[in-house]
């Protein structure tokens, strides 16, 4: 579609295409980066990856498990959240030291509402979707949040995203802030520790043309 004079691709995502493209097609599939902005952070869990045995025996696992092996990878993966992470999240990522370690980069921001995740620095969503099961896991039909976004791999909204969500990480939405006094950790260094962040990641090269998003499944059980 063209947007603005630019050609770009822009898909929306319903329900569960928010877990059969979003999470299974793209975030899965990540070979530089994930950034993650979530206001609520809870356990979710996925089918076990393609080939494993515990695919082939129907079981779930953690997505902790995929953002292990994306981290294993060098994928750099940054998670900025608002609440406290759920106790299943947090007692299944003390399970995790490659992660606790600095695999998984967290920080927390109570002013974080906005939902988006930004891969590779070439597919970008913005929707209603929090990190938990109902939002984005695999939870059965009749049980899983209604939830609407869009995916694209338009640049200029990427850039102004990562430049949003960069802004709020390395701390430089800090100062004027007038919640400061009951943050918990302020991001800029006075009672945190983050540090000025790298800038955003670029897209990795992956042949010729304009890197295509996934299609997936289109049914009324899906996106659209």
């Amino acid at each position: 579609m063209s947007l603005g004079g630019r050609r770009v691709e822009l898909r929306l995502l319903r329900d569960r295409a928010h877990y059969d493209v979003l999470v299974q097609g793209v975030l899965a599939k990540a070979r530089v980066s994930v950034w993650i902005a979530t206001a609520n952070v809870k356990e979710l869990r996925v089918e076990a990856p393609v080939g494993s045995r515990a695919r082939a025996r129907g079981r779930y696992v953690s997505l902790l498990e995929v953002l292990r092996g994306l981290a294993r990878s060098g994928v750099e993966l940054r998670l900025l959240h608002a609440g406290v992470p759920s106790r299943a999240f947090r007692e299944e990522l003390a399970r995790h030291e490659e992660l606790r370690a600095g695999g998984l980069a967290m920080r927390r921001c109570p002013r974080v509402h906005l939902k988006m995740i930004a891969v590779d620095g070439a597919a970008l969503y913005l929707g209603s979707a929090n990190l938990t099961g109902a939002g984005l896991g695999a939870k059965g039909e009749g049980r899983r949040n209604f939830e609407a976004g869009i995916l694209t791999d338009d640049d200029v909204l990427l850039d102004e995203m990562q430049e949003t969500f960069d802004r709020i990480w390395s701390g430089r939405e800090c100062k004027g802030c007038r919640l400061r006094d009951v943050c918990p950790s302020p991001l800029d260094g006075s009672g945190g520790s983050a540090k000025p962040s790298a800038k955003a990641p670029a897209k990795k090269a992956a042949g010729k043309g304009r890197s295509r998003l996934p299609r997936g499944p289109r049914s009324s059980k899906g996106g659209a």
